[in-house]
């Protein structure tokens, strides 16, 4: 057993001092492999961070355990012909149909709706296009879990007698209050005066676009202003995860009853919910990672030609040291796992610095880009697994080369 850790113990420091006798040429033959481990970790960092940003923003956005009801509400893959079937069966969401569904959702701890409309903002002399008037009930503070940062949210009462109220984002407040408390100040929508009663959080942007260039108004004031007919939107929350399901259940059996369809009728309304936008984005970087990462992993098998390159030159040149070795007693056995542990040590080195210029990589895009990237130990042990197997595998031919050496024959090389 002594002698077991003692040949490799020597075969280690052997594979290292031949590593430092060639520094240059080490460094060049690790590139392959420090950019194929650095690119694996990266790009499994990039696909970590790009599903915790689309899902922290969405949960900014639509809160938990919340689903929505609308007419053309919808989730996942659609073709033009399903779209086309969905749009001529659906019917647009009524007021009464959302009173309807608030009265007999027994498992929804909040039931509110939402419409939409856009417009453009002027005002002293400023202007803002395309900004997103929603009108709400005013549950729906607690259905999106929105954050006040100024004032208060609209109330059940403001709701109730469409008075001319109004809570701004933050792009609204920045752009026209930028040197003044808005609360109590005035915002004019289509000529309709709106008094300012709070300021939203401020969101941030989701891929460029801003999710502050809004403003809230009662639901019943937005029928007035925009004098639409159009279909609301019903959003519905969960107190529970565990009930989350059945709410959504109990708010689809309520809209089909209301609608008296009956058996196997399809629903004439969509419905989509976070978990299921949840489970979209994890399809959405899955499928990125199954086309991406393989073809980084290209980039450590390229290195691994190096490597295997650099390995034959090494036997090349240490023909008589394999020679003697083998002349003192070293078996065929010792001289192939001697070249196989230089080999492997190679691949290991380079994937331990690739380790750590990911590492530097992933923090600086995360300091710029403002994503938080993280590197996961799937994408870790894969990079430096690989980088390692590759090592042993370029250094078969080698090894197996220079074990097969007659110790004679390369004697007389030197």
């Amino acid at each position: 057993m002594r002698e077991f850790y003692s040949f490799y113990f020597d075969a280690f420091w052997i594979a290292i001092k031949s590593i430092l006798e060639h520094k240059l040429r080490a460094f060049l033959t690790l590139i392959g492999i420090i950019i194929g481990v650095a690119s694996v970790v990266v790009v499994g960092a990039s696909i970590s961070g790009l599903n915790s940003y689309v899902t922290e923003k969405i949960s900014k956005v639509l809160g938990v355990n919340h689903f929505m009801m609308t007419r053309m509400a919808f989730s996942g893959q659609m073709d033009d012909e399903m779209f086309e079937r969905m749009n001529r069966r659906n019917k647009k969401v009524t007021i009464e149909e959302y009173e309807y569904i608030k009265a007999n959702c027994a498992n929804c701890s909040e039931v509110g709706a939402q419409m939409n409309a856009g417009t453009d903002l002027k005002e002293n002399g400023l202007e803002m296009p395309s900004v997103r008037i929603l009108g709400v009930t005013a549950n729906m503070i607690e259905i999106e879990e929105k954050e006040i940062e100024l004032g208060r949210f609209i109330s059940d009462d403001e709701v109730a007698r469409s008075a001319k109220v109004a809570v701004i984002g933050y792009d609204i407040k920045d752009k026209f209050f930028q040197n003044s408390n808005p609360i109590g100040q005035v915002v004019r929508v289509r000529g309709v005066p709106l008094q300012i009663v709070g300021v939203e959080e401020k969101r941030g942007s989701m891929f460029g676009d801003s999710m502050d260039r809004q403003i809230y108004i009662p639901l019943t004031q937005h029928q007035l202003i925009f004098n639409r007919q159009e279909g609301l939107q019903i959003h519905g929350k969960s107190q529970q995860p565990e009930n989350f399901m059945q709410a959504i259940e109990d708010a689809r059996k309520a809209l089909r009853n209301k609608r008296k369809l009956i058996g196997s009728e399809e629903d004439t309304f969509g419905v989509v919910n976070t978990q299921d936008l949840g489970k979209q984005i994890d399809q959405f970087t899955a499928a990125i990672a199954g086309v991406i990462v393989p073809i980084t992993l290209i980039t450590l098998v390229v290195g691994g030609i190096v490597v295997m390159n650099i390995m034959l030159v090494s036997v090349t040149e240490r023909t008589f040291e394999v020679g003697l070795r083998k002349a003192l007693g070293a078996t065929k056995k010792q001289i192939l796992l001697q070249f196989l542990i230089e080999s492997a040590l190679l691949c290991i080195v380079g994937g331990l610095i690739g380790l750590l210029l990911a590492a530097g990589v992933t923090q600086l895009i995360t300091f710029l880009a403002e994503i938080t990237m993280t590197i996961t130990i799937t994408y870790v042990f894969l990079s430096v697994g690989v980088s390692t197997v590759i090592g042993v595998v370029a250094g078969l031919y080698p090894a197996w080369k220079a074990a097969r050496l007659d110790p004679i024959v390369a004697l007389t090389q030197n």
